[in-house]
């Protein structure tokens, strides 16, 4: 199932299928499209999300308006980086 990264559930896990915007911003930060992320914590109304990003499981913060921007595939086990 495709869905936002600020819609990822607390502990659950997904794969980054597209970038919207801020890519360079957020490639810089080390989530790129095939990266495996997890959702460690959000906070309500205007966030930050704080997340786990790839197998080194670097601990990454963003606002919400960037999380929106990310699209997760919560079902792709293996995207093959």
């Amino acid at each position: 199932m495709l869905i936002t990264l600020s819609e990822l559930e607390f502990g659950s896990t997904g794969h980054v299928k597209e970038i919207r915007k801020f890519r360079h911003e957020l490639g810089c930060m080390g989530i790129r499209v095939g990266k495996q992320v997890r959702m460690v914590t959000k906070q309500p109304i205007k966030g930050p999300v704080v997340i786990l990003s790839g197998n080194d499981e670097v601990e990454v913060a963003m606002g919400l308006e960037i999380a929106d921007e990310i699209i997760i595939d919560t079902e792709e086990k293996n995207p093959g980086n």
